[in-house]
């Protein structure tokens, strides 16, 4: 009977604690996502708001672009204690027409956005008749000739116009400080970038982040693509080391 009892007050005492477990770890979930590197920088403009139960999160409010709604999500997603994610989020203006330069602009925006080699200089995007041009100025020989790898490759661009001008002298790289990237947010960026690159076999690539140490897993095609996926991943902002541990199948 006394083991009987010490059970039952277990299991009551366990019933107690849940709830305010729960809660405690949805308010977490919560306020890490509003405190996310992501939602700070990049989706700052944006109303979006997290609500948690017992890890299942909802994301409901406006976006500015449909590719936020993606990052929105693969922010959430890494964040510990969360379950799932129902993606709730409306777009304020309707998205373009898929395959259109619109919608294929918005593309290579995503797939330049996250690059610490992009952060100086000036460059911008045009898109005409599916061909993109880059126009202003590159910080350097090698950020323009990097900007130009990466439109490329970006699922959609049938050619590439490099138009950027480089300075006689080259800036010096801005210094980037990792301490205020969270983990979240540095996978929810390499997803985003590998999902735009034809190269990249985003589905087949697993991702996992530790303090900033990425390590890259699954299969892809070629070893071109393994490569690519690791130089890639190397370049955007708060990554400090990469293990390339993608096999080719």
């Amino acid at each position: 009977m006394k083991i009987i009892l010490q059970a039952a007050a277990a299991a009551v005492s366990l019933a107690l604690c849940a709830p305010g477990g729960a809660a405690e770890t949805d308010s977490a979930i919560e306020s890490s996502a509003r405190q996310s590197y992501v939602f700070q920088v990049y989706l700052k403009g944006d109303d979006i708001k997290v609500e948690s139960n017992n890890g299942a999160v909802v994301l409901t409010g406006v976006v500015a672009k449909s590719f936020h709604q993606s990052l929105a999500q693969e922010t959430v997603v890494g964040l510990p204690g969360v379950r799932s994610v129902a993606n709730r989020l409306r777009v304020k203006e309707s998205p373009p027409a898929a395959n259109s330069d619109a919608w294929l602009l918005d593309r290579v925006t995503a797939a330049l956005m996250f690059h610490r080699s992009m952060a100086d200089g000036n460059a911008r995007v045009e898109i005409k008749d599916g061909t993109a041009i880059l126009r202003g100025q590159a910080a350097s020989q090698r950020q323009k000739d990097l900007a130009a790898g990466y439109v490329k490759d970006v699922e959609g661009v049938k050619e590439v116009r490099n138009q950027l001008t480089v300075p006689a002298v080259p800036k010096k790289p801005s210094p980037v400080t990792y301490a205020r990237i969270d983990d979240a947010s540095i996978t929810a960026q390499i997803r985003m970038t590998l999902r735009y690159h034809r190269s990249a076999s985003a589905p087949a690539i697993s991702v996992s982040t530790d303090k900033g140490a990425v390590t890259l897993g699954g299969k892809v095609g070629t070893a071109a693509e393994k490569a690519l996926a690791g130089r890639l991943v190397e370049d955007i902002r708060g990554v400090k080391s990469v293990k390339n541990l993608l096999t080719v199948d």
